[in-house]
């Protein structure tokens, strides 16, 4: 219990208002359904009246021959038009009677002169392959050395999980604090039956009512009525154009015979111009200077040593050690156990669970009425709002002193002597107030 719950009781419970929305959910009708529909009941049908046709007026073809005369042939007055006059004079053509001299300045003035193939001054090298066996090293060969590449062994221990033997404790503090708690039942709200109202429905608008009609005719329509034309004649079928283009009789073109293909007499020269004007030269073909490689089979069997192989001489170099500063601490040598120092120090104790102080959920009503007031209401005094010293660039009732390395500054406060000011618990008033600006 606090001093809260002893002041302050709960109210009573108040009812939640109640809700006017209707309830949702399907109203069964137990009569036959009708077929009449608003439409149905309130249309009045009406009696339909035809607009009157118009009868057609026959067609009559116009009496007498039609004038062709347009104003185009009656205004237009034929003129006789004479040929245009070329006022760009003829060409006059000058002939030479002498004779085209058809050779050109550069043939006449520039003659070909006879220039003689330069000889060449290359020395011809006939290539003979050595005899002597190549014994020089290469660069490479002298300063590459071959090493043999060692694996590193790999320190890092293999994953491997370990199973507990233990069950498992599945109680929490949950499980074993919490308290069932039985619920009340829910509020319904109950919902008024509908009760129809017991005046007939008036099924008359404000257009029903209000909007009476204008008398006045219906409006007649221009359109002429549709006439059927029936004659009493036959079809003829002719027009203007089978009266003036009468059929005549057109004779089939005559048909081109083909001259039947004679074979020449005689035999056929394969001749040509190219056969007879350009006879076949023999043409030599082309020496190789480069010799043939002779290839020497042998029965002897074939040597795997090579220059390569007699000259260098692989040699036993191993790679020098990594240097390592000596361990100060040995390393062990018997068998892990896997057993770590949580696990060997360990001690399990039986899980005690907590009371909880937390007063149980039980509604208090009262009929008293609800007391607003509280300690800090009533006890609490407003006061005066002082401004920090910090915010003026020179605090009044201060004095300048210095400012240290930092930027803060040191201010002095004015009061009086010291000594004449007496407090009861024997602290004195500092001489100096550090303020930070």
């Amino acid at each position: 219990m606090t001093e809260y719950t002893e002041k302050y009781p709960l109210y009573r419970n108040v009812l939640p208002p109640k809700s006017l929305r209707p309830k949702q959910e399907y109203r069964n009708h137990g009569g036959k359904m009708e077929g009449l529909t608003t439409f149905r009941s309130d249309y009045l049908p009406y009696d339909i009246t035809y607009r009157p046709v118009r009868a057609q007026e026959e067609y009559k073809p116009m009496a007498g021959e039609i004038d062709l005369g347009t104003t185009y042939r009656r205004d237009y007055n034929p003129h006789k038009i004479e040929p245009v006059l070329i006022v760009r004079p003829a060409e006059k053509k000058h002939l030479a009677k002498c004779k085209l001299n058809t050779i050109p300045t550069y043939q006449a003035d520039f003659k070909p002169w006879e220039i003689d193939k330069r000889e060449s001054c290359k020395v011809e090298r006939i290539y003979h392959p050595p005899a002597e066996k190549f014994g020089n090293a290469t660069t490479t060969q002298d300063a590459f050395i071959p090493r043999e590449f060692a694996l590193r062994k790999l320190i890092k221990p293999a994953d491997a999980t370990t199973l507990s033997d233990q069950p498992f404790i599945s109680d929490t503090s949950h499980r074993s604090d919490y308290v069932a708690h039985q619920l009340e039942p829910r509020w319904q709200q109950l919902r008024e039956a509908y009760r129809p109202s017991s005046q007939p429905f008036e099924n008359v608008t404000t257009h029903q009512s209000d909007f009476r009609g204008l008398p006045g005719d219906l409006p007649k329509s221009c359109k002429p009525e549709p006439t059927r034309m029936e004659t009493k004649s036959d079809f003829e079928g002719m027009s203007e154009f089978r009266d003036r283009f009468q059929p005549w009789m057109v004779s089939l073109p005559e048909l081109r015979k083909g001259k039947v293909y004679a074979p020449p007499t005689g035999s056929m020269e394969f001749t040509s111009t190219s056969r007879l004007d350009y006879p076949a030269h023999v043409i030599s073909p082309v020496v190789l200077v480069k010799p043939l490689e002779k290839v020497q089979k042998t029965n002897l069997p074939f040597q795997e040593n090579t220059t390569m192989r007699d000259s260098f001489q692989a040699w036993d170099i191993h790679p020098p050690g990594m240097i390592k500063k000596p361990q100060e601490i040995p390393k062990p040598s018997g068998k892990i156990d896997n057993v770590t120092t949580f696990r060997s120090h360990y001690t399990p104790h039986s899980l005690i669970p907590t009371q909880s102080c937390k007063p149980p959920k039980v509604v208090l009503s009262t009929s008293a009425r609800f007391q607003d007031e509280s300690i800090y209401h009533t006890d609490y005094t407003p006061k005066k709002k002082e401004i920090c010293p910090v915010n003026y660039p020179s605090p009044p009732g201060y004095l300048y002193v210095n400012t240290d390395s930092r930027g803060h500054k040191f201010f002095r406060k004015v009061t009086p002597d010291v000594s004449k000011v007496v407090h009861p618990n024997g602290n004195h008033i500092p001489k100096e107030i550090a303020v930070v600006s």
